[in-house]
C-alpha cells in the first residue's frame, strides 16, 4: 500500500470516529475538554504515518543523528503536505516541530531541554508540567496527549542508558546522554499517573565570577575558598536540595592545581572539571535481578587504591562517611564532597549518623574525634524564597572542646546578616561579614604557604 493510500486510509477511520453516536452528550462535552489540542488527531495520524513510512530506517545504525533528523523532517512535510485539513504556515510549522520532537526526541519536553534559562522539568502527570527558571516554578501550558505518551516517553529515556521502569521497578534514577539527571516513579507507587522530574545539565557551567555576579558569594569568599582549596584543606558544602551545592562543589574543583591527579565520584555524573588529569566514577544501581549495583561508597574506597590527589564526591548520604573520614584521615587531604544539611552543625550530626549506618559498632566519641581531625571547613548554602541561593556560613571545624570529651568545637568564619530583612520578593537584604575568628585561620593557611589578600582580614567582627 502506497504512502498516499495509507493517508487515505487513515482519514476514512478518523472521519469515521467522528460521525454522530449513541455517545451522550455529558460524554462527548468530557471528551472536548480533554482534547484541548484541535490538532491531536491530525497529529496522531501523521505521526502513525511517518512511523509506517520510515519504520526500520529509524533505528538503522548507517545513519548519524544529522541524517536521521533530515529525513524525518523530509518525510514529514511530505506527509503534511498531502493531508486534506487547512493549516496555516504557523500551525504546519508547529505541528512539524512537536512530531519531529516527539520521533526524533522527549515530545513536549524537547522546548524545555533546548531553553538555557529552564535548570528542572516537572511533569506532575501527563496534563501537568511545571518548569524551574531563575529558582521559581512556573506552570507551562504543554502536555503529553495522554498518560500512555507519557509512559512512552520515559520508556525512551530510561531505555538509552540501559534501564527500564514497570510496576515490577517502578522508580529509576538516571541521566541523559547530555548529564541532565532524570527520576521517574510510575504506578503503582505514583498514585495518580507517572511522574518525571529532570534536573538539566549546564553545557556552560559556572564559574567563580559567576555566582560572585549572581550574589551567592563575595569576591572576598571566592579568593578565600580558593586559599583553602590549594591548601589542601578538607572541606564540606552543606545545604537542602536546589540549594546549589553541586554548582559550589563544581566551583571549588575548578581551584584545584590543574598538575594534580583528581578522581571524582558521583551518583550521577554532574561535575564538569577542565583540568586535564579527571577520572570520573559513577555509582550504578542493581539490574532487574537485584544484583550489580556499585555503590559510592564500593567507589570511594576503589578510589584510595588510585593514587588520586583529590578525591571530589558529589554527595555523601549513606555508609560512604566512614570511608570519607579514613580517607581524610589517612593522608588524602584536600577532599571535597557535599552534604545534604539544614547548618553547618547538622552536618556532623548527619555525618555521625551515616557513619553508624555502616554497621561498626564504633563509640560516638571515636567517630567525633575522626570528623574533627578530618573536616576542616564547612561551607554552608541556603535557597531562599525568590529563588536566590547564598551561602550563609562559611565555619571552621578547629578539633575536640578542651572542656569537653566529646563535643565537636567550631568556629564561624563568615557568616550572613539577616537583620535587615528581606525585600518583597523574599530575597535577603543582608550581607556576608567576616568575622574575628578568620584572623587566626588567616595565619594557619599562610603556615600551609597560602597567603590571602590582606583586605580579607576582617575590620569588625559579624
Amino acid at each position: 500500500m502506497s504512502l498516499a493510500d495509507r493517508l487515505a486510509q487513515a482519514r476514512r477511520s478518523r472521519d469515521a470516529d467522528t460521525q454522530p453516536t449513541t455517545q451522550s452528550l455529558e460524554a462527548q462535552v468530557h471528551t472536548s475538554r480533554r482534547s484541548a489540542d484541535p490538532f491531536a488527531d491530525l497529529k496522531r495520524t501523521v505521526h502513525t504515518s511517518l512511523l509506517e513510512s520510515l519504520g526500520p530506517q529509524l533505528y538503522d545504525a548507517k545513519f548519524t543523528q544529522a541524517d536521521l533528523e533530515q529525513k524525518v523532517r523530509h518525510t514529514l512535510h511530505e506527509v503534511l503536505a498531502q493531508e486534506e485539513t487547512p493549516l496555516s504556515v504557523a500551525d504546519r510549522a508547529r505541528i512539524a516541530q512537536e512530531i519531529a520532537d516527539d520521533i526524533l526526541g522527549y515530545g513536549p519536553l524537547e522546548p524545555f531541554l533546548r531553553d538555557p534559562e529552564i535548570t528542572e522539568i516537572m511533569v506532575n502527570g501527563h496534563d501537568q508540567l511545571y518548569v524551574e527558571r531563575a529558582g521559581k516554578l512556573h506552570p507551562v501550558a504543554a502536555t503529553f496527549v495522554d498518560e500512555a505518551h507519557l509512559r512512552r516517553t520515559i520508556d525512551k529515556i530510561v531505555a538509552q542508558v540501559g534501564r527500564r521502569v514497570d510496576e515490577s521497578s517502578p522508580m529509576v534514577d538516571a541521566r541523559l546522554s547530555d548529564g541532565s539527571r532524570i527520576n521517574a516513579v510510575v504506578p503503582p507507587v505514583a498514585v495518580d499517573g507517572a511522574l518525571l522530574t529532570i534536573r538539566k545539565f549546564a553545557t556552560d557551567p559556572y564559574e567563580a565570577d559567576d555566582l560572585v555576579g549572581f550574589g551567592t558569594m563575595t569576591p572576598d569568599l571566592a579568593e578565600f575558598l580558593r586559599g583553602c582549596v590549594q591548601a589542601r584543606l578538607n572541606i564540606l558544602v552543606s545545604g537542602g536540595t536546589g540549594a546549589g551545592k553541586t554548582t559550589t562543589l563544581n566551583v571549588l574543583s575548578s581551584f584545584i592545581p590543574s598538575d594534580e591527579r583528581i578522581i571524582t565520584i558521583e551518583d550521577a555524573a554532574e561535575l564538569q572539571l577542565h583540568q586535564e588529569h579527571v577520572l570520573r566514577l559513577e555509582a550504578r544501581p542493581p539490574n532487574i535481578e537485584g544484583r550489580g549495583e556499585i555503590r559510592i561508597r564500593d567507589l570511594v574506597r576503589n578510589a584510595l587504591r588510585m593514587r588520586p590527589d583529590r578525591i571530589v564526591v558529589g554527595e555523601v548520604r549513606d555508609a560512604a562517611a566512614l570511608d570519607m573520614l579514613q580517607a581524610m584521615n589517612t593522608g588524602h587531604d584536600g577532599s571535597i564532597c557535599t552534604v545534604h544539611a539544614n547548618s553547618p552543625r547538622d552536618v556532623l550530626a548527619r555525618i555521625e549518623t551515616m557513619v553508624l549506618m555502616a554497621g561498626m559498632e564504633l563509640p560516638v566519641r571515636a567517630i567525633r574525634e575522626q570528623m574533627a581531625s578530618a573536616f576542616d571547613v564547612i561551607v554552608h548554602q541556603a535557597r531562599f524564597k525568590d529563588g536566590s541561593r547564598l551561602i550563609t556560613q562559611v565555619t571552621e571545624v578547629v578539633g575536640i572542646e578542651p572542656d569537653s570529651l566529646d563535643t565537636v568545637e567550631m568556629r564561624e568564619l563568615f557568616a550572613f546578616d539577616f537583620s535587615s530583612g528581606y525585600d518583597d520578593s523574599g530575597r535577603p537584604q543582608g550581607q556576608l561579614h567576616s568575622t574575628e575568628a578568620l584572623d587566626t585561620f588567616l595565619k594557619k593557611l599562610g603556615s600551609a604557604g597560602v597567603h590571602l589578600k590582606p583586605t580579607l582580614v576582617p575590620a569588625e567582627a559579624g
